[in-house]
Formats: structure tokens, sequence, C-alpha cells
């Protein structure tokens, strides 16, 4: 199962367990963060395709760390008058690992099973 989503401007292909790094997230690390913006679910060959998102369709992660990346370096220069600029950027971003993708029919499935686990004890403490 894979889910196309959209955040920090940009489109991410996440599963279950992936580490992605995303442009800087207004997130502590260690707290979980929510994706609602699904543009795409795929699910054992489902797939399901937003208008322009996919509705009751979440994404969580974990916050896992916060950095910078490599330098780049962006040199301008106009010839033969003597304009030069040198400048540096690291572009900061959070680490997040994708710990579960929640679907509609998931929550169904969830919904079903703790029922059939309440009523099997209760019919054990009616026995």
């Amino acid at each position: 199962m894979y889910a196309i989503i959209e955040s920090c401007g940009k489109q991410y292909k996440v599963a279950e367990g992936d580490v992605v790094f995303f442009e800087k997230l207004d997130a502590e690390e260690g707290k979980k963060v929510t994706f609602d913006k699904v543009v795409l679910v795929s699910d054992e060959g489902k797939v399901q395709v937003g208008n322009p998102y996919v509705k009751g369709v979440k994404v969580e992660g974990k916050v896992i760390s916060h950095g910078k990346g490599k330098k780049i370096i962006v040199f301008k220069m106009k010839p033969k008058k003597n304009y030069r600029r040198k400048q540096g950027h690291r572009q900061p971003y959070t680490k997040v690992e994708i710990t579960s993708i929640k679907t509609a029919a998931k929550k169904a499935e969830t919904k079903a099973a703790k029922a059939d686990e309440k009523a099997e004890v209760k019919e054990k403490v009616e026995a």
C-alpha cells in the first residue's frame, strides 16, 4: 500500500515505514504529524485518485529530526563588469517516518474487529 501526498508545495510517494525528508515543518521532534492532502492511494491493486484530494484518507507520521541539507553555491557574475557575488545556502528539512496510511475501509475494519472482540468478551463473562 502506498499513497501520494502533497506537502510543502511538492508531492511525495510514501508507504508505511518510509523515512521522508520534507521541507521544514512546524512540529517538534517525536510528535505525530498528519497529512490530509492525499492525492492518490493504491491498496492491493485498487487505486483511488482524488479530485483534487481523496476524501477520508489520512497519512500519519512521526517527526524524527530537523536539520539542514548540503550546502549549494549561488554564484552570480556579469562578464566585463567586475560583478561577482558568491553566496551559500543550506535548505532546512524535517525527517519524518511514515507510521500509517488510514483509509475509510481500514477504519471500518478496525471498528468491526473491536466490536467482535467486545462481543467475545461479553460471551466469556456470561458463560
